[in-house]
């Protein structure tokens, strides 16, 4: 009898992506988790995998047993049973380690960037040669045939240190997850132990200073905008419909690269897809064409309009995220009022980048605050409020709450950005129903 693929915390972005792979690869697959409606449950449910609430009697003698990495035998009753009865489980990094090792594995890794860089290698790759991916954004590919299987590397509590991959892309180093790390020091030694597990080659943003001292056993190819770097955009042009630049590989041209995103982030990122399809041996013809077709991920940037109401709506919940989101946002719409709506996730992050978040909410034109959103892993001990971020932000900014959205009315033909990696969606949402109160046509 075939085994079940059991998931505990099927929701989770990267649980939702592993289980829809697996189901494509023919695996017998369901899941279990909280009632509440996430996003990533649409492709689950479109794919007709079963989603369970938790309980205990979904475990089954037999079953393969993947938990996400915030459960715990403390906090769900389905861990708690496993660990009782002695039913072996893997964690979903481990699993998705000893999975990898079937294919030419590419992981993605860096403190910003990951969901979208891995959403446009999977692309364009999947597009030129049978590839199966794993996204962030819950999205999932799966052929057992695959030769090719790209996937996010996250470095949180070094959860990427199971991964053995054949090439890594590293966009960035950067301070996140406060409640793990304990500075930059501790975050850049996380990258050069991953650095040590990657078989043949490393694709790395060469302004960064910290990338620039990774130490490897394999060749590390520097991608940006400088003479110094191994593969470098040059002849760059940003418009309202996208970026367009040359890339080149150590003075050699590959080739002309439209990309329909927004934002000097995403060519960076396009430029280090470029690299790899490179290195690979793939026609940068071929990966030109489906570059123009690439339409992004989920919650990264998403659009939609109520009659001259453009709401976008992004994950960005660091600093150096929202600066590159607000910059998009410039880029298409330059002549529109921006007008960000951010909330803090979790209170150790805002404590730690008061200031920074301060000093990048400032690039928009007027600034409205959500409740910080605190996570399970931690304790509000009142040290910060959303007003305390309010005051120190120089633009005009104000506290509001899901219940009441109405000072976003006080805007006309404004371009509203919504961001944040907690609930932000639901006063996103209470924002259009508001407007839909006052006006029928929603694109």
């Amino acid at each position: 009898m075939e085994k079940t693929y059991h998931f505990i915390g099927i929701k989770g972005s990267g649980m939702s992506a592993l289980a829809l792979m697996l189901h494509q690869m023919g695996k017998n697959v369901q899941g279990s988790d909280s009632t509440d409606y996430f996003f990533t449950q649409r492709g689950l449910e479109l794919a007709g995998i079963p989603l369970l609430p938790f309980d205990e009697k979904n475990i089954k003698p037999g079953d393969v047993l993947i938990v996400g990495n915030s459960f715990n035998d403390e906090n769900n009753v389905e861990v708690a049973y496993a660990d009782k009865n002695g039913f072996p489980y893997k964690r979903y990094h481990e699993f998705l380690g000893e999975f990898m090792e079937e294919f030419t594995s590419i992981g993605v890794a860096g403190a910003h960037g990951k969901t979208s860089t891995t959403g446009m290698l999977a692309h364009v790759m999947s597009s030129a040669v049978d590839t199966s991916y794993l996204i962030g954004d819950g999205t999932g590919r799966g052929n057992k045939d695959s030769k090719y299987f790209v996937f996010e590397s996250d470095e949180y509590q070094r959860h990427f240190m199971p991964y053995h991959p054949e090439y890594t892309i590293m966009t960035n180093i950067d301070f996140d997850h406060p409640d793990f790390f304990h500075g930059i020091d501790d975050v850049t030694a996380a990258f050069q132990d991953y650095a040590k597990n990657i078989k043949k080659g490393i694709f790395a943003y060469g302004d960064d200073e910290n990338l620039r001292k990774l130490v490897a056993p394999v060749p590390v190819y520097y991608y940006g905008f400088t003479p110094e770097d191994d593969y470098q955009a040059l002849n760059l042009v940003r418009t309202t419909r996208g970026s367009s630049f040359d890339a080149y590989y150590k003075n050699e041209l590959l080739g002309h690269f439209v990309v329909p995103t927004f934002g000097k982030h995403n060519v960076l990122n396009a430029l280090a897809v470029v690299g790899v399809c490179h290195q690979l041996g793939l026609d940068m013809q071929d990966i030109a064409d489906h570059m123009l077709t690439f339409r992004g991920v989920k919650r990264r940037f998403t659009e939609k309009k109520v009659n001259e109401t453009v709401i976008i709506d992004d994950f960005a919940h660091h600093p150096t995220e929202i600066e590159a989101t607000i910059d998009a946002a410039r880029q298409k719409y330059p002549d529109r009022e921006i007008v960000a709506v951010f909330q803090p996730h979790t209170f150790t992050r805002t404590i730690a980048f008061a200031d920074d978040f301060a000093r990048v909410l400032d690039h928009a034109d007027t600034v409205y605050l959500a409740q910080i959103y605190g996570s399970a892993r931690e304790v509000d001990h009142h040290q910060i409020t959303a007003q305390d971020l309010a005051d120190k932000v120089r633009k005009p900014a104000r506290v509001i709450s899901v219940d009441n959205v109405s000072p976003l009315l006080d805007h006309e033909r404004a371009v509203y950005v919504f961001m944040g990696a907690g609930n932000i969606q639901q006063y996103e949402q209470a924002f259009e129903k508001l407007l839909s109160q006052l006006t029928e046509n929603v694109q």
